[in-house]
């Protein structure tokens, strides 16, 4: 018999880079038109490579395969490069525009002038480069320092590509540590993960394998009990039972009996504390004990505002704003009037806006200097809004310059009468203990939350256990007035509050809806159709800007990767018209609903900020968002792993946010995630109307729940 007409035979083929195509910085992937040695015909070649750069010299091992549309391609199973001998391969590196200062007709010159020893030259008789038509020490100062860190870079990428890692790390990599990279990495490459945003204490662990660290190393074994710790602080615990941490750790790194001596060493070097039962970051316990010194201080003094009549107070304020003021709402303003710390807590519609606009207008009329702020930029918008006075993010405020730095600390610190912090519920502790760190001396605080919404994300729960502590004044409103009561969305938020599955028999001309849907699948297509036409038929909202998808989590079906996937091909398709650019596993279109997931302090933006983009130029490539009204920001291709489409949010990501409409899926497949103040925050964001989409099983499940109360902290008990 014949053998089988497509048995393809594994060859090596080599040959120089003409052009690189297409190169994927995340995993190196690449599609390249080469030349291979001894033919003048161009090839396509795929492969994978940490960076290549046109005039390269390639050497691959791989398999031809057809192609209707290009011909035969070159399929590589390896391939490496290097920098070229050839005088043609030399010019058609140097003018790439790998080097600053070096075009096609510099490279030309160069290349004319010094032949082979050109990148000798570069390197270490530089001077000679001003020989060349055109060159000045300024551009040969600019060539010389280009290709050093390009030659850096270079070494670095390749043996971290040989270690697994994706370019785009490796250039983080290299931002980070610079020429010491390698060395730093073969002392100790579980300082990655401490050091580097997206490598994870797995990734650093890898690597370790590869360059031969022991499984019981001591360094391995500390790194890993950090691990644990910083994993425990992820997920909002100030400390973590020292027993937990032992069982992770053993759980984590493979090994038994060795995880108590480290603990003692780490205890020893002052990178971990021990408390009775509990481990502790350093940091967070100074942050807690810095809550509570500042807390009980303010706590122990009386309000110092000029003299105040307070029945002709509110009085005034009630004719001033035209609202009558209830008797515990009148009771809260008194209140805030006596003391220097209060807290303010309550549901939504129970007039936490009336009695602060109240109080402020009683105190601005006694000209106390008010400062307002609020977590984060939508928090602070709103707070804006409601209050007619400006409010910033409590970063801005705080002077935030990065790095863990602080334009005002105690020894600079704020200035004015009474600060008002709204949304208390999302401020974690690292940030309470810095805000109160620095109030001026006499400062009043009064904090605004809703204690039953989720706690923050980052480590902590301090409005609760300020509240649950009985050691802050606090007024705790819980009576629905008249307009909010007609609200479904209200009544039904309340009732979760409470433990209760509300009413979901739908009514006409109601702002809350349950649609009944069991499956996965049949929950995302009801919520796609939902935002493609269904609610933009009836109500007339903007599918991209009014609606907004709310889920627990960012995998499965129902989670934030898989929804944002097809409700963009369902409300921004792609088109000829429309750029697009693909970085870190997402597509970026113009139209695009996106969201910042890190705090970015040069651009001035912030983890949980919505924008659109606007612009993606392509040459250079850079994508421009618009956040507000006025607020444009551009983004490096390198720099869109701080991006990712908002379509659909997480609802933590959505805390101290309103959204017109929002869509919730209810899913059994989010069974983990599931609990009552998930709901209950996801609900109380829509100011319009609020869709849940599921299982009515799996609200039940949810309602029953309280998670988000677990967390290790240790505020309360030292209130």
């Amino acid at each position: 018999m014949p053998p089988p007409r497509n048995t393809t035979k594994a060859e090596v083929l080599r040959g120089l880079v003409d052009r690189v195509v297409f190169h994927n910085e995340d995993n190196g992937y690449c599609i390249l038109k080469v030349v291979p040695q001894g033919k003048q015909d161009v090839v396509s070649l795929i492969g994978k490579a940490p960076r290549v750069v046109a005039g390269e010299e390639f050497e691959a091992r791989g398999v031809w395969e057809p192609n209707r549309d290009f011909g035969p391609q070159f399929k590589a199973d390896e391939l490496s490069l290097k920098r070229p001998d050839s005088l043609a391969g030399i010019e058609r590196y140097l003018g790439s525009g790998l080097i600053e200062g070096i075009g096609p007709k510099y490279a030309k010159r160069m290349v004319e002038k010094f032949g082979p020893k050109v990148f000798d030259i570069i390197e270490n008789e530089s001077r000679k480069l001003e020989d060349v038509e055109g060159v000045g020490k300024k551009r040969r100062i600019e060539i010389r320092e280009s290709w050093m860190k390009q030659k850096s870079i270079h070494g670095i990428m390749l043996f971290l590509h040989q270690h697994g890692i994706s370019s785009s790390r490796a250039l983080r990599i290299y931002k980070t540590y610079g020429d010491e990279a390698q060395a730093v990495l073969k002392e100790n490459p579980y300082r990655l993960a401490q050091d580097i945003r997206g490598i994870g204490f797995k990734t650093a662990d890898d690597i370790a394998y590869q360059l031969g660290v022991a499984e019981d190393a001591p360094e391995r074994i500390k790194a890993g009990i950090l691990h644990v710790l910083e994993t425990a602080a992820g997920n909002g615990h100030c400390c973590f039972p020292e027993a937990k941490t032992v069982e992770k750790a053993e759980e984590l790194l493979g090994v038994e009996a060795l995880i108590a001596p480290q603990i003692e060493a780490l205890i020893t070097t002052d990178l971990v504390e021990r408390h009775g039962e509990f481990l502790y970051l350093p940091y967070l316990r100074a942050a807690e004990q810095s809550i509570a010194a500042s807390v009980k201080s303010l706590a122990a003094v009386p309000a110092g505002y000029p003299p105040i009549d307070e029945d002709a107070a509110l009085a005034w304020v009630m004719k001033k704003t035209g609202k009558e003021l209830a008797e515990s709402q009148q009771r809260a303003v008194r209140e805030a009037l006596r003391q220097r710390l209060l807290i303010i807590t309550g549901g939504p519609g129970v007039g936490k806006t009336t009695i602060l606009r109240s109080i402020l207008l009683i105190l601005q009329g006694k000209q106390v200097k008010l400062v307002l702020a609020a977590p984060t930029g939508r928090a602070a918008k709103r707070l804006s809004e409601s209050t007619g006075l400006e409010a910033k993010t409590l970063h801005r405020l705080l002077e935030f310059q990065g790095e863990g730095q602080w334009g005002r600390h105690r020894g600079k610190p704020l200035v004015g009468d009474l600060f008002v912090i709204d949304e208390a519920s999302m401020i974690d502790a690292p940030l309470m203990a810095q805000l109160l760190s620095a109030l001026p001396q006499g400062a009043h605080l009064l904090i605004v939350g809703d204690a039953d919404q989720l706690p923050s994300v980052g480590p902590g729960m301090v409005l609760h256990d300020l509240i649950a502590s009985g050691a802050v004044p606090c007024v705790k409103l819980t009576e629905i007035f008249r307009q909010a009561a007609s609200s479904r969305i209200i009544t039904s938020a309340h009732a979760i509050n409470r433990g209760q599955v509300p009413d979901l028999k739908p009514t006409r001309g109601s702002d809350f809806f349950f649609l009944e849907a069991s499956e996965p699948e049949e929950i995302k297509h009801t919520i796609v159709q939902l935002a493609h036409t269904r609610l933009t038929a009836k109500y007339g909202f903007d599918p991209i800007r009014d609606i907004q998808v709310l889920t627990p989590m960012n995998r499965n079906l129902l989670g934030t990767a898989s929804l944002n996937h097809s409700l963009q091909l369902a409300l921004n398709p792609p088109n000829e018209v429309k750029f697009e650019i693909e970085r870190f596993g997402v597509t970026f279109r113009v139209g695009d609903k996106v969201i910042q997931t890190h705090n970015n302090y040069d651009k001035e933006v912030f983890n949980g900020d919505i924008g659109h983009i606007v612009v993606i130029d392509t040459d250079p490539v850079k994508v421009h968002v618009r956040y507000d009204a006025d607020r444009l920001v551009e983004y490096e291709p390198g720099e869109l792993d701080e991006l990712q489409l908002a379509y659909a949010l997480t609802i933590h990501k959505s805390q101290g946010s309103e959204f017109p409409c929002v869509i919730i899926p209810v899913s059994t497949q989010h069974y983990v995630l599931l609990e009552r103040s998930l709901i209950y925050t996801a609900i109380t964001r829509a100011k319009k109307l609020c869709v849940l989409v599921g299982d009515e099983r799996a609200l039940s499940l949810a309602v029953s729940k309280q998670e988000s109360r677990k967390r290790f902290t240790g505020l309360r008990g030292m209130l």
